[in-house]
């Protein structure tokens, strides 16, 4: 099987030696995603909650470049500085995600890039 790159203007830019997706064959592996904005590639203003929605809506322009949408999702990982912001992720999450929602794993981690308090990472099956 042969590997597509998956690349989209309205989620950030890799800062680093990675791709934003990766297709391969259906499932579509969607590399990290911090609260960075896609215009300015800074950290967006606000609290956690609009830290969250901008990381969904960065995973989403991913998703949809690669021809599918976080409803294709089936594993989501998610990184936070403060796992007791973990209550206002899935209250966030339920607004992006309609049951049967995918797995996921949420993880507390020291630091994150750019400072930033939430990562995450999906991986999405198109064609099911």
């Amino acid at each position: 099987m042969t590997k597509q790159i998956i690349h989209t203007d309205q989620a950030p830019e890799a800062i680093g030696t990675y791709s934003q997706g990766v297709r391969v064959g259906d499932t579509v592996y969607l590399s990290g995603q911090i609260p960075l904005d896609p215009a300015s590639m800074t950290l967006v203003d606000g609290d956690m909650e609009a830290q969250t929605r901008r990381v969904f809506d960065n995973l989403q322009a991913v998703a949809r470049a690669a021809g599918g949408e976080l409803a294709d999702v089936v594993k989501v990982n998610v990184f936070l500085k403060d796992l007791a912001h973990f209550p206002l992720v899935n209250q966030v999450m339920a607004e992006y995600f309609a049951a049967p929602y995918p797995a996921r794993a949420a993880i507390g981690v020291a630091s994150l890039p750019k400072g930033a308090q939430v990562e995450m990472d999906a991986v999405m099956v198109l064609g099911r």
